[in-house]
C-alpha cells in the first residue's frame, strides 16, 4: 500500500518536472525569469557542494530551535492561564485570536525597530509566529477535557492542583501535540519571513540575496529546500508523534 503511494507521488513529481521543462522549451519566458529544471538542479548541487546552503540551513535551524522552544513554553503558559481562568479567557482570549491571525511578516518591522538587524530580531519573529497558535491549542485542550473525567476525579476526592495534574494534563496531551505540530509549521513560516528582511545568515536571507542578483535558479532552489524541509520534518517528526499520541489515547484506530 505504501509502495503504491510512493509510486504515485514520484509519477506526479515527474509530470510536474516534465511540464516545467515543456514550458521552458517553448521560450515563453526569458531564462533569467524562468530557468530550466536542469539549471535549478545545478544550483542545488553547487549550493550544497560549496557549503553555502549548508551554512544557511545551520543558521536557520539555530534561529528556529531557539524561537520554537520559547514559543512552545510561552504558548503553553498562556494557554493554561486562559483555559483555567474564565476571567482571563473572557478578556484576553479574543485578543489572542486576533494576534494569531496577524501574518508573521507584519511583525518584522517591529522586530527590526526593537532589536535592529540582528539574529535576535529573527528569533523574536519566530517566537511570535508560534506562541499564539500554541496558546490557542492549549486553551482548547483544557476546555475539551471530558467533563465526566473531572466529575469522576472529584467523586474520588481529587481537586485543585491534583485534579489539574492527574486528570486535565493527561487528557490534554493529544491537543497539546497538535499545538506543537502547528507551532512548528507557523514558526517555520515566521522564520522565513524574518530572515528575508535580515542581514543574514539563513535561508531567507540567501533567498533575498539571490533575488537581488537576479539568480532565479538559486531562488527556486532555495524555495524547494524550504518546502522539502517543512514537509519532511512534519511527516517524519511531528506527524508521527501526533499519531502515536492519538493511538495511545485511543482517538484513532
Amino acid at each position: 500500500m505504501k509502495f503504491n503511494i510512493v509510486v504515485k507521488r514520484v509519477l506526479f513529481l515527474a509530470v510536474i518536472i516534465g511540464l516545467w521543462q515543456l514550458v521552458y522549451s517553448m521560450n515563453m519566458f526569458a531564462d533569467v525569469v524562468f530557468p530550466s529544471p536542469g539549471k535549478v538542479w545545478a544550483a542545488l548541487y553547487n549550493g550544497f557542494a560549496d557549503g553555502d546552503f549548508v551554512k544557511a540551513l545551520g543558521a536557520s535551524f539555530k534561529h528556529l530551535f531557539a524561537g520554537l522552544f520559547m514559543a512552545i513554553f510561552l504558548g503553553t503558559i498562556v494557554g493554561v492561564i486562559l483555559g483555567k481562568s474564565k476571567q482571563a479567557d473572557e478578556t484576553a482570549g479574543m485578543y489572542l485570536i486576533a494576534l494569531q491571525s496577524i501574518p508573521s511578516i507584519v511583525w518584522v518591522p517591529l522586530a527590526i525597530m526593537l532589536f535592529g538587524f540582528t539574529e535576535f530580531a529573527v528569533v523574536f519573529v519566530v517566537v511570535l509566529g508560534g506562541t499564539f497558535v500554541m496558546a490557542l491549542n492549549v486553551r482548547s485542550a483544557i476546555h475539551n477535557v471530558p467533563p465526566h473525567f473531572v466529575r469522576a476525579a472529584r467523586t474520588m476526592g481529587t481537586s485543585g492542583f491534583g485534579l489539574f495534574y492527574r486528570v486535565e494534563i493527561p487528557a490534554s496531551i493529544p491537543y497539546f501535540m497538535s499545538g506543537v505540530r502547528l507551532a512548528w509549521a507557523f514558526s517555520w513560516r515566521a522564520l522565513m519571513a524574518g530572515e528575508l528582511l535580515s542581514n543574514g545568515p539563513g535561508l531567507g536571507y540567501s533567498l533575498r540575496y539571490a533575488q537581488d542578483y537576479a539568480r532565479m535558479d538559486q531562488v527556486i532552489a532555495i524555495i524547494i529546500i524550504i518546502g522539502l524541509i517543512g514537509a519532511i520534518v512534519d511527516q517524519l517528526v511531528f506527524s508521527k508523534l501526533e499519531k502515536n499520541v492519538m493511538k495511545r489515547w485511543g482517538l484513532v484506530k
